[in-house]
This record gives C-alpha cells, structure tokens and sequence, in this order.
C-alpha cells in the first residue's frame, strides 16, 4: 500500500523541480526577467517583454472571439441545458409547429402537410414504449399543475426528480399516475419552503384531497424524505397580500403566532388556519378590519376555524 504514496511523492517532487528550474531560468529575450506560467492559457512566458517561450498546450475553447456578452450569446452554439421535467431531459429534437422556412417565408401547402406528417412522428417516437409514455404525461401534469400554482421553475425540478426516484423504487404500481404526481408536487413545495396548503394543490389536481395525502405519506416514508412541520409564518405574506393589508398587520400577525406558538398552540392545528386567525386577529388590533369571510376564502379554511383559533390565540396573548 505505500508503493503509490511513493510514487506520488516521487511525481510531485519532480514537478516542483521543473517549477523551480523554470523560474530560474533567464528570459533568451531580455535576460533580465523571469519566466512565470500563465493561468489562462499555461503558456511559459517572460514577466517582463512577455516572450512565450513554450506555447505547447491545446486551446479547449471556441474558435470566435467575443468581446461583449451580446455578442457573446449569439456566436454561441450550445443548446438548452437538460432539465428534469421532460421525460428525455430535452436531448432530442423538435420540429417547430410554424410553417415557415429558415428565412421566415411561408412553405407551400404540400410542404406543410409533409412537415405535418414528420410532426405527428416526430412526438411519436420520443417515447419507445408505455413507461416512458406514463413518465411523460406525469412530468407534463407536473408541470400543468406547477404553472396554475405559480410555482417556481426550481421547484418543478425537484418535483420530476423526486418522481423519477419512486418510479425507480416502484412505488407507482398500484396507483394513479396523478395522484403521485401531485404528491410529489407538494413534498417538492414543503422541502423548498413554498407556502402551498394540501387545499391549493388538491384544487388543481385531478384528485381527492384524501388519497393525495395518504400517497405523500406513504412516498415521504418510503424515500426517506426529511419533510419540517409548516410554519404558519411562510402563508402570511400570500394572505396578507391578496387582502390588500399593510406590512403592519402582517408584523403583528407574525407576532401572534410566534408568540402563540411558544405557548404551545400550533400543535396539532392546521397552519392555514392558524395563519388565517392570526391576520384576523392583527387586522382587528391594526383597526384594518377584514371579515372572516374574506379571509376564509382566502385561506381555503372555514370561518368556524377561525373563530375557534382567534379565541385561543387572544385569549394565549392575555387581548
């Protein structure tokens, strides 16, 4: 076990003599400098007239120069990076649904029915068989499901990446390709901190709220995933800002629960809820009065849950 130790001991000591024999050696040039390595391109040039001595190395870069980032961007011919939320992770081609050449001209209608048909077999075989087709429409609900909730691209990452990983665990058999989907959709929303009550996704999915948590449960478990209990904190700016209220009532909403929440309160309550009867309560105090309507349909919570948290919550902070 300690010949390799040696070895690179031995490989790392030869090139600290070759560094050492390259800064002692003089400039042919000037004879006055002293030759250094270049980081950008390794070259062995002179510090003072800058004559490269040695230029050996292979330039990995593009063959164009840039010398703004416009200009950049268009010279460079990457496409678009992979992204987990198509089944493929966006590595095959697409014909483009215009009818129009490279120039922009408009193409005959012989040369449109054929792209038609090149089209329609084009989405034919990007999915070779039926998990792959499965795989697709739940990415696509995902994303369906993501865009009505306003979700972030991110969080739609996580979402397809998490899905992939209870389809390789075969946790699909024997259920519902959408009621997982949106299971995942909501474990993505709780692990990245996006305030979106078990309600709001239900709402979008074409699913019963029950078996949407009975599959989140069961997929958190099996995965492994670390899911934190919701704080009431992170629905107050949403709620607040689709009322209409100041930054103030929100303040003295947060107050409320965080001191409420000392006090032992949250447990076992729904945050919603929670958050909803403390902006009720923080409108009251702030004389910004919202009925419990408006905030109920706001938070997707019935008024008689907010009236049974205001009383505890009023009665905890001694109002």
């Amino acid at each position: 076990m300690a010949r390799p130790s040696r070895q690179r001991e031995r490989e790392s000591a030869s090139t600290e003599t070759t560094d050492q024999r390259e800064r002692e050696r003089a400039c042919d040039e000037c004879a006055d400098g002293t030759l250094v390595t270049s980081e950008d391109q390794g070259e062995l040039v002179c510090d003072q007239c800058g004559l490269v001595v040695e230029g050996s190395n292979i330039d990995h870069g593009p063959e164009w120069r840039a010398f703004n980032h416009s200009e950049r961007q268009s010279k460079s011919r990457v496409g678009a990076p992979t992204t987990q939320t198509m089944h493929d992770k966006g590595l095959t081609t697409s014909i483009d649904w215009k009818n129009q050449d490279a120039y922009g001209r408009s193409i005959s209608a012989d040369k449109r029915s054929q792209m038609r048909r090149l089209r329609k077999w084009q989405e034919r075989i990007r999915t070779k068989d039926a998990g792959e087709r499965n795989l697709q429409f739940a990415l696509s609900e995902i994303d369906r499901m993501a865009s009505s909730l306003g979700i972030p691209r991110s969080v739609r990452e996580v979402a397809c990446v998490i899905y992939r990983r209870a389809l390789d665990e075969d946790l699909i058999r024997g259920r519902s390709i959408e009621g997982v989907a949106t299971s995942t959709l909501y474990a993505a929303c709780r692990m990245e901190g996006i305030p979106r009550s078990l309600e709001e996704v239900a709402a979008v999915s074409r699913v019963e709220r029950k078996e949407i948590g009975r599959t989140y449960r069961y997929v958190a478990q099996e995965l492994g995933l670390e899911m934190e209990p919701v704080d009431p904190k992170q629905y107050t700016p949403r709620f607040c800002s689709e009322l209409d209220l100041s930054e103030e009532v929100q303040a003295k909403a947060t107050e409320i629960i965080d001191t409420t929440t000392e006090k032992g309160l949250l447990s076992g309550k729904s945050p919603t809820g929670y958050a909803a009867a403390a902006i009720y309560a923080a409108s009251l105090l702030c004389n910004e009065k919202k009925t419990q309507r408006e905030i109920a349909e706001v938070a997707q919570v019935t008024e008689v849950t907010i009236r049974n948290r205001y009383q505890e919550q009023i009665e905890a902070m001694g109002i």
